[in-house]
């Protein structure tokens, strides 16, 4: 992978990475997982303390591991699932217009997860970086 792609691939990562660590601390500490619980019941999500903590330590722990490039495929599949989640259950009824509330914003972080979790994160990522050890011991 070419320098400059490595550069992509990095800041899409750490944007991406930035964005979830925020949600999935919201959710955990700065309302709580109890308010997040309350909220998502309220939107008649199904198993909504499940889905609570899902969407809390998949948000928090997959911002952590995008930044790291680790287990890209895994890590960006678990969090599009949220997304569509937060899409079907939170976002849809108000439209497309983040300002209003719609899916605008988890339909972008859906682009830009499956932009990072097809391509190889080169040598700015744990992933690139165990592949090409495992190469070079070949």
């Amino acid at each position: 992978m070419g320098t400059s792609r490595n550069f992509a691939s990095l800041v899409a990562r750490v944007i991406l990475g930035v964005i979830f660590i925020f949600h999935g601390w919201q959710k955990l500490h700065t309302n709580g997982i109890g308010a997040t619980e309350a909220y998502f019941k309220m939107l008649d999500i199904p198993l909504p303390k499940a889905a609570a903590w899902y969407s809390a330590l998949v948000e928090f722990g997959g911002g952590i591991l995008l930044i790291l490039g680790v287990l890209m495929p895994l890590v960006s599949l678990l969090l599009i699932a949220d997304m569509i989640g937060a899409i079907f259950y939170a976002h849809i009824d108000n439209g497309f217009w983040n300002a209003d509330g719609g899916f605008e914003l988890p339909l972008a972080l859906i682009a830009g997860l499956v932009a990072v979790g097809l391509a190889e994160t080169g040598r700015t990522g744990a992933d690139g970086y165990l592949t090409n050890r495992r190469r070079n011991r070949v």
